[in-house]
């Protein structure tokens, strides 16, 4: 090791007991690292020892280090780096993940860090401190201990948040970095987090009529400790009904319920059945509870989805509404963000009210186009999503002096809803509370909110093929450039669909192929996307296997 390394002689020690599996090669991306929990005991002692060097980079400001795998399954695992203000990795240090995590031996490993020091111009004598949490997951404990190896290599100092929601712990990364500054975000404390939200939530509803109790599906995973926590903060101003909170029950977690589950099968877990009653609204976290899907049962007894796409029209309606009444108008802009995966009509009901924006699919790229809008209000169709005001925007809102008590009310509400939302990152309790807030101010029930557009029918397929990078995309994911002639192919199959759209892309973690399509009626969004899959099977030479039944 160099002369600069002098300090850091338990690197090479510690590196020889977790030991890189030879037969993986790891990718950093918009989820982190993601995986069978059983192959990531290196990956997780090289990312303790990179959030080091990026607290090292930053001065000393705390970093964030989250160990989830969000809605997959619960052999799954993975890990995610949170910067200063609770934003994802900066992209330029993915690069860094990636390599440090694909070096081959110890001797390997200290040339790559000796390669980020010197790249990125590291001060190594620097502090470095680190807040690191896990959700539910039975490898979460012995990942946790090969993480703070790669943090005793470093010497950064270690805050152990223990079990918490993805969101709480980006939270804590933003309050604990502005402790004691003008830019404040909260008490950096777990507790910090439910006074905050509840407190808002509680001002925004005041003097509202009380709304129905709302069914919570927590996947059995960490949401249903969050949702004990806050439960008793709400009080009476509402009243929350748990359901699917077995976290220690092996094999449970995101199993046949959960957001992934709502939005993929489009129906109720089936442990909801006999519970949600007829206009009854409830809703579904993941296993991280940073995704959000609501649902109700209409009086016809048929299940209506309420996805993030709802959502999304839902809470712009009424932010813009706010900030007309305010008389914030012609200082405040709101916009909204997209991916390709919105269904048509929310698209052509929200165009025709304020800008709409559509982006890559991943979180990094909704968020960085939001914070383009005095107020951007995101939310993928799966149900991830926030509401970002702008620095400028919030100073706005502090200073802006109301002529009438309209204005006034508006403006407080506004600033409420600022406390009330998690700005750092898609938060599915922050966001259930929001919504709430938003039904008990409209007077909605989940049928007149499902009523401000009609969904087309819209149907997802996977293909698993031998390699996803021959699949390349433009126009934010809508247009295949490659395998070259398939765009058009799918062009054509889609023109003899009424209402028909399509795309394909590739997965970003593991060699599948997703196919997006809708038509006017669902028999024919389900032949279109099973038709579109059935060229992307064609064209690549897909796994038997996976080949769509319909097809076999």
């Amino acid at each position: 090791m160099s002369n600069q390394f002098q300090h850091y002689q338990e690197i090479p020690r510690l590196a020889d007991a977790h030991p890189k599996l030879s037969h993986i090669r790891y990718q950093y991306g918009t989820a982190g690292f993601r995986t069978l929990g059983s192959v990531l005991d290196s990956v997780l002692f090289r990312v303790g020892i990179l959030a080091g060097l990026r607290s090292k980079k930053l001065d000393g400001k705390t970093i964030g280090v989250m160990v989830t795998a969000s809605h997959n399954p619960e052999d799954d695992n993975g890990v995610k780096l949170v910067d200063p203000r609770g934003e994802m990795l900066e992209a330029s240090w993915e690069a860094h993940a990636s390599t440090l995590a694909n070096a081959a031996t110890t001797s390997d490993l200290i040339e790559a860090i000796e390669a980020i020091v010197r790249f990125a111009k590291i001060d190594l004598s620097k502090p470095a401190r680190v807040v690191y949490g896990r959700d539910t997951r039975p490898s979460g404990p012995a990942l946790v201990a090969s993480l703070r190896d790669g943090l005793a290599a470093i010497r950064a100092e270690p805050r152990d948040a223990g079990i918490v929601t993805t969101p709480i712990l980006h939270y804590l990364v933003r309050t604990i970095n502005t402790k004691g500054t003008k830019d404040t975000y909260g008490d950096d404390s777990e507790e910090g987090y439910y006074e905050k939200l509840s407190g808002a939530f509680k001002r925004l509803v005041a003097g509202k009529q009380p709304l129905p109790p709302l069914i919570v599906d927590c996947a059995n995973g960490v949401g249903a400790d969050a949702i004990s926590k806050i439960s008793p903060q709400l009080g009476d101003s509402l009243k929350l009904i748990p359901h699917n909170t077995a976290t220690s029950t092996p094999g449970a977690l995101n199993n046949l319920c959960g957001a992934d589950y709502v939005k993929t099968l489009q129906k109720l877990p089936p442990s909801l059945a006999n519970h949600l009653k007829i206009g009854q609204r409830g809703c579904s976290f993941d296993g991280d509870a940073d995704r959000l899907m609501y649902f109700y049962i209409d009086e016809r007894n048929q299940f209506r989805m309420l996805d993030g796409d709802k959502i999304a029209a839902l809470v712009a309606g009424f932010v813009v509404d706010l900030i007309k009444t305010a008389g914030l108008e012609s200082d405040v802009k709101v916009g909204v963000v997209q991916t390709a995966y919105a269904n048509g009509s929310s698209t052509k009901y929200l165009a025709e009210r304020l800008p709409v924006r559509c982006v890559p699919t991943g979180v990094k790229h909704l968020h960085h186009a939001a914070e383009r809008f005095d107020i951007g209000v995101y939310f993928e169709a799966n149900g991830h999503g926030t509401v970002l005001f702008s620095t400028g925007t919030q100073e706005t809102l502090a200073h802006h002096e109301p002529s009438t008590p309209a204005q006034s009310t508006a403006l407080n509400h506004l600033l409420n809803l600022t406390q009330l939302i998690n700005q750092s990152v898609g938060d599915a309790i922050s966001d259930m509370l929001l919504v709430e807030v938003v039904l008990a101010h409209r007077l909605y029930s989940g049928l007149e909110w499902d009523s401000l557009y009609v969904d087309l029918p819209n149907r997802l397929v996977k293909v698993i093929v031998e390699d996803r990078h021959a699949f390349q995309t433009e126009d934010a994911e809508r247009q295949l450039v490659s395998p070259k002639g398939l765009q058009g192919k799918i062009d054509d199959l889609v023109r003899r669909y009424d209402g028909g759209r399509s795309f394909v892309r590739p997965s970003g973690t593991e060699d599948v192929v997703r196919v997006y399509a809708e038509a006017a009626i669902k028999s024919q969004a389900d032949e279109l996307a099973f038709r579109v899959a059935g060229l992307v099977y064609d064209e690549a030479g897909g796994d038997p296997s996976s080949r769509p039944k319909e097809f076999l």
